[in-house]
């Protein structure tokens, strides 16, 4: 059964080079780049302020890293930020990192609309020329040279008509979801700080990751407690749900219901059995949940785990310098998945990503961006890290800006030209 609308006139905004679709970590070094290059950039964002899973959703740190001028940049404005020096740039102060997104996005020119759903592309053929928002203030068409897909879910993309493969390739499942967050209380001299699933630590009680398979909420059941940059306060990771498409709003409504319902029980774990939490409470938790995989879009060249095991060097890398592990949690449970490897992944060198990582095979006017770039399942846990996406964003609001100017189309750019400004 279906609702015919009424037909109806929008208003249409059409005077920006580049749409960039979400603000996370590769939307903000897409909207960054672009707007450095000279562009006229408009960044829509779902929520209620930008960053996506690094503020909003609470990540405790940029984890993995890449050669990125604009992601150091991003660390190191972000760190003199802090009400508390703290030795690590990586360690994420959520509202500090927003303010630093803020400003350099103002600097850069860049327009962002906040709370503004982006529901469908605007096409001419099999060219996206713009996008339609939803907003409180009702429907409106923003058309663009070219529109950057930095959604994390690639739904401007599915929009669009472009190709991909849901989850991992051989059954389409994808890793589980987590609700990020933190606790105060916390005795920070005694404190126990798992930073992998790999890590371990024994107490007079049991070693803590086999403490919490047995006693956590299924499919809850390890540790990862991360520093913050204030005194007392630390970061979890410690809820998750499996079996969830973040596709869908069914599923995403389950998560958050789920994840919340894990965060007690776990807090509890923590007074009990871990050495300076003793008197740990909620103080907040992530308004984001934290989906790590959905779709994998097919573009012009699909990277793959060969390509990073080996750190290739393409000829026409955009991204520099990546570097992370094969951080797959558990499809069917808690920790880390048989095929995963954290902290004994010994592949020390970076590897680069090809500009047709980013190009959809037949969609034109169209970018990728972020974890939904052209990869495998076991490729994505990897450059799905938010230093690599940035460095992703960067190379595509760089290819968009110069497709904008010359008019000419993305997949037309070479990846020579986009290394000049690299």
């Amino acid at each position: 059964m279906y609702y015919v609308e009424k037909e109806r006139q929008i208003p249409v905004v059409s005077d920006y080079d580049v749409v960039v679709v979400g603000s996370g970590p590769a939307g903000i070094g897409a909207a960054l780049a672009a707007g450095r290059m000279g562009a006229k950039v408009l960044l829509l964002e779902l929520t209620g302020s930008v960053g996506g899973i690094s503020t909003t959703g609470l990540m405790s740190h940029f984890t993995g890293t890449c050669d990125s001028k604009i992601y150091w940049e991003i660390l190191d404005r972000a760190a003199k930020k802090n009400y508390f020096p703290c030795s690590d740039k990586v360690v994420i102060d959520p509202e500090m990192l927003k303010n630093t997104y803020y400003e350099m996005l103002t600097e850069a020119n860049v327009t962002v609309l906040l709370y503004t759903v982006v529901c469908d592309a605007i096409m001419e053929g099999d060219k996206i020329v713009g996008v339609i928002g939803q907003s409180k203030c009702g429907r409106v068409a923003y058309m663009a040279k070219v529109v950057i897909d930095a959604s994390g879910d690639g739904d401007i993309a599915c929009r669009a008509g472009a190709a991909f493969t849901l989850g991992r390739e051989t059954d389409h499942k994808m890793q589980p979801a987590t609700l990020m967050f933190k606790v105060g209380g916390v005795d920070m001299d005694r404190a126990v700080f798992l930073g992998s699933f790999e890590s371990t630590y024994e107490t007079p009680r049991g070693e803590l990751q086999a403490l919490a398979h047995k006693i956590l909420p299924k499919p809850a059941g390890h540790v990862l407690l991360y520093k913050s940059t204030i005194p007392g306060i630390v970061t979890c990771n410690m809820t998750n749900v499996t079996d969830i498409d973040g596709t869908k709003i069914e599923d995403l409504t389950k998560a958050e219901i789920v994840c919340r319902s894990q965060m007690q029980p776990i807090v509890e774990f923590l007074r009990e059995y871990v050495p300076g939490y003793e008197k740990c409470y909620i103080i907040s938790a992530a308004s984001l949940i934290g989906i790590r995989e959905t779709r994998h879009f097919h573009g012009l060249y699909t990277i793959t785990e060969e390509d990073i095991y080996q750190a290739r060097q393409f000829d026409d890398a955009v991204v520099y310098g990546a570097h992370f592990n094969f951080d797959v949690h558990n499809i069917t449970g808690s920790g880390l998945d048989k095929t995963g490897k954290q902290k004994f992944f010994d592949q020390e060198k970076g590897y680069t990503i090809p500009y047709g990582c980013l190009v959809p095979e037949k969609i034109d006017g169209l970018l990728l961006s972020g974890r939904n770039i052209s990869g495998t399942h076991m490729a994505h846990s990897n450059f799905r890290a938010m230093p690599i996406c940035v460095g992703i964003g960067v190379a595509g609001g760089i290819a968009a800006a110069l497709a904008a100017k010359k008019g000419c189309e993305v997949r037309d750019i070479t990846a020579g030209e986009i290394q000049k400004y690299l």
